[in-house]
């Protein structure tokens, strides 16, 4: 039987510099370097806030060479003057064929990934877009035995809770339950008070601490 749970959650930014300083400003901490993706032309720094999880900044790698393909992220859609915003969240599985299966072209195709020496299997849509408006995650398979996180400092901050709102909540509810998924995200219905966003709640030295935009 495979299992699903909360892997990472994504920070887009039009620049790496400008997703860290927003990070670090609101959850008083400091980032570690991660590294290069070459097939989508982006890079990333990385926060541990948990066992087996860690928050990503990413961005456009203005270094690389431009893919001949959307990249992931909606980042192609990225204005200069954009905010960083948290964006969306990365599921972990243990069999991410079943799971894209399962979910047929929902959350995309299974694509091949590396960092460095790290190698993993990734749900990508050819368009590059969020699906469910980043409210449903990309899925991931990690290749080895250890997860990147554990080669990352201890930090001082932890994920207590994810928190999603869409107008097909619903639908995005049976998506997890079909893929067993089971972690601290909760779903709702968004309303004319309440739009379509996602939300991450920390434990900090500073107290409790909200990430959104």
């Amino acid at each position: 039987m495979f299992s699903s749970a909360i892997d990472h959650l994504v920070v887009t930014a039009p620049t790496l510099t400008a997703g860290i300083h927003f990070v670090e400003q609101k959850l008083g901490c400091r980032m570690q370097p991660g590294g290069r993706h070459p097939r989508m032309g982006t890079h990333n720094a990385l926060l541990r806030i948990g066992v087996n999880c860690y928050l990503e900044v990413i961005s456009i790698d203005p270094d690389a060479v431009a893919p001949a393909r959307n990249r992931w992220f909606e980042l192609d859609r990225l204005l200069p003057d954009a905010r960083p915003r948290l964006a969306t969240w990365v599921m972990r599985t243990n069999d991410i064929f079943k799971v894209a299966n399962t979910t047929g072209a929902a959350l995309g195709a299974v694509e091949e990934m590396s960092r460095g020496a790290l190698e993993w299997q990734i749900t990508i849509p050819p368009d590059g877009q969020l699906p469910f408006s980043g409210l449903a995650p990309a899925v991931i398979q990690w290749k080895g035995d250890d997860h990147p996180a554990s080669k990352l400092a201890d930090s001082s901050v932890s994920l207590l809770q994810l928190t999603g709102h869409h107008p097909d909540a619903g639908s995005i509810r049976d998506l997890l339950h079909a893929v067993h998924f089971e972690g601290p995200y909760m779903i709702f219905e968004s309303t004319a008070e309440i739009p379509i966003g996602l939300e991450a709640t920390f434990q900090t030295l500073n107290g409790f601490i909200v990430l959104s935009e």
